[in-house]
Order: structure tokens, then C-alpha cells, then sequence
């Protein structure tokens, strides 16, 4: 029996191996449930007594041997694959992961808060599903307004006094219902129409409102607000002028339009050949606004102004259809990864 045992020893130490697979079949071989080794120590009954405490040495060696081996053979072989030029060539080129890109949407709305935040507005946001108080009431709306109908809103079915709100002027009246004069804020986020959607319009799409109420504002202060906003948003050489518009939550109100920068006012496409491009819609808070937040009309007056962010944004990227802003097209998408 020694003499077998030996000769398994010797097979053990003279054995290599090239690859896992086969140092898994040298361990089942010898240490497995029906291995070599097993089976020894179940001729252990057979061995005479005398014999029996050298025997169980001699298969306690050749077992101790066999895991030694195994254990030798995979850190071995461990090592050959760590050590695999392919793994750690470092001349290798990089695998560059492709970042994405920031929405344009996300970079123009970011660029026009921080330039109200410059002139130290700060930021709130509301609800987007509002009720006729908010949305519409407070606002000075008459109740046979236009907009009140199903075809410019969105109401919510089953409680007709509930809509998804059509501009974000519904968290102006929030904020004056909760906050004190003065107020200097502005009001992204988005809104909803039910109006057909083509290359110039959208069922949805992103305001900014902006909000100043405090003593004695006047006509000016909006017009050099909204003046210090188009140079800084698109550049130094812009010029802005206003036009008597109509708003029920304003008095006076206007449109306020750009000259075109893309002709420096010369005419072009972008501009009809007018050479001015509106951009958006202001005035002075109506006091029938301020009263219905408990707000004093005759100690207080404000300004408000509003504007579509995918409008600012076809105007600074001349892009063509707003559609392109919610296809997630990932060709139109990455024209903007070097966008500031």
C-alpha cells in the first residue's frame, strides 16, 4: 500500500497544468467525492490495525500534497493571466465612454436664470396642474375669456375647475398670496395649450416669468430690466423695442422685440425683413391682480414679463422647428455638446 501511495505522490509533484480546466480535472482526479484520495481512506476497514496509524499518515500526506498542488497550480496560473500583455499594455488606445449631451432647452433656461439672478431675482417653481383660481381668476381673466375654453386648455376631466395650467403667471399669484412686497422672482417651468402641433407650436412647451413688486416701480424699471437681459442674452450691440399689447393681467401692456441679430436689423428670414424679432410679452402688474392677493395697490406697484424658452432658444441656435426639441433625435442632440 505505501507503495502506491508513493507512487501517487510522485504523480502529484511531476503533474503541470496549462489552463484551469485542467487543474479542475487533476482535482477531481485525486480530491473529488469518488477521487483517488476518497477511496484510500475508505480501504482504511481493510488496513490491519498494526498498520493503520502509518497508513493514515501516508494518505493525510498525499491529501495535504494533492490541495497543495491545487492551490500552487491556480495562483500560478492567476499570475499568467495578470501577467497577459493584452490586459495591461498601456500603449493600448483608450475606450472612450461618449458622455451625453445637456438639452438645449436645459442650457438656454440655465443661461436666462442666471441672468435675472445676476439682477437678483430668485427662483420659484408650483404646481403643474392648477385650479381656475390660479390660473385664471386671480389673473384678472374674464369668466368668457377665450383662453378659458377647451380649445386653448386643458382641463382635468372629471372636476372642470381643474386644468393643467397654460402659463406659469399661476405660481406669480402663489407667491404674492404668501410673500410680502417686496417680491423679485422668476417663475420657470412648463405649460400646456391644446393647440395643434406643428413646426412653430406644441402642445407643451417652457415659460420663464418674471415677477417685481415693490414701491414705486414704474414703466422704466421694466424697460431697463428687460433691456439689460436682451444684451447680456444676445450680446451688447441688441437693441429692444416695445409695442402696446393687450394682457388682462397687465396695465399698459407690450410686446417687446429684439433687433434681429442675425442681419444687425438689415431684413432677413429669421426676421420677415422687418429686422426686429419678438421675444416676448410684459407690462405693469394690473391692480386688479394686486388686490386679489391682498396686496395694497395704491402703496404698491410691479412689473411682470414672460417668455417661451424654446423661442429664445430657436432664435439663439436659428433652429427651424420645435419639434426638433422633444424627438430625443440623437443626430440633433449632439450639435449641442460644446454648447455654453
Amino acid at each position: 500500500m505505501k507503495e502506491i501511495i508513493q507512487k501517487y505522490l510522485n504523480e502529484i509533484a511531476e503533474f503541470v497544468a496549462d489552463s484551469p480546466e485542467q487543474v479542475e480535472e487533476f482535482r477531481i482526479k485525486f480530491l473529488s467525492k469518488k477521487g483517488i484520495i476518497p477511496g484510500l481512506f475508505g480501504e482504511m476497514k481493510n488496513v490491519s490495525p498494526e498498520e493503520r496509524k502509518d497508513f493514515g499518515q501516508w494518505l493525510n500526506q498525499l491529501k495535504n500534497s494533492a490541495e497543495e498542488k491545487v492551490d500552487f497550480l491556480k495562483k500560478t496560473l492567476g499570475k499568467k493571466d495578470s501577467g497577459n500583455e493584452k490586459a495591461i499594455d498601456l500603449t493600448l488606445p483608450a475606450d472612450f465612454i461618449s458622455l451625453g449631451s445637456r438639452h438645449p432647452l436645459s442650457i438656454v433656461r440655465s443661461e436666462i436664470l442666471g441672468i435675472f439672478s445676476r439682477m437678483g431675482f430668485s427662483i420659484a417653481e408650483g404646481p403643474e396642474i392648477e385650479d381656475d383660481w390660479h390660473n385664471f381668476t386671480a389673473l384678472n381673466f374674464p369668466e368668457n375669456h377665450p383662453a378659458r375654453d377647451m380649445q386653448d386648455t386643458f382641463f382635468i376631466e372629471k372636476n372642470p375647475d381643474i386644468a393643467l395650467r397654460t402659463h406659469t403667471s399661476s405660481v406669480q399669484i402663489r407667491v404674492m398670496q404668501n410673500t410680502k412686497p417686496p417680491i423679485r422672482m422668476v417663475f420657470p417651468g412648463r405649460v400646456f395649450r391644446n393647440e395643434a402641433i406643428s413646426a412653430r407650436a406644441h402642445c407643451f412647451f417652457h415659460q420663464i416669468e418674471g415677477l417685481y413688486i415693490d414701491e414705486n416701480v414704474s414703466f422704466a424699471d421694466l424697460k431697463q430690466s428687460l433691456y439689460y437681459f436682451a444684451t447680456e442674452f444676445f450680446g451688447q450691440d441688441t437693441k429692444i423695442r416695445l409695442r402696446p399689447s393687450y394682457f388682462p393681467f397687465t396695465e399698459p401692456s407690450a410686446e417687446m422685440d429684439i433687433s434681429c441679430f442675425i442681419c444687425g436689423g438689415k431684413g432677413c428670414r429669421v426676421c420677415k425683413g422687418s429686422g426686429w424679432v419678438e421675444i416676448l410679452g410684459c407690462g405693469m402688474v394690473d391692480p386688479n391682480v394686486l388686490k386679489n392677493c391682498n396686496i395694497d395697490s395704491k402703496k404698491y406697484t410691479g412689473f411682470a414679463f414672460g417668455m417661451g424658452i424654446e423661442r429664445a432658444t430657436m432664435l439663439k441656435y436659428q433652429i427651424n422647428d420645435i419639434r426638433l426639441f422633444f424627438e430625443n433625435d440623437i443626430r440633433f442632440l449632439k450639435q449641442f455638446e460644446n454648447a455654453t
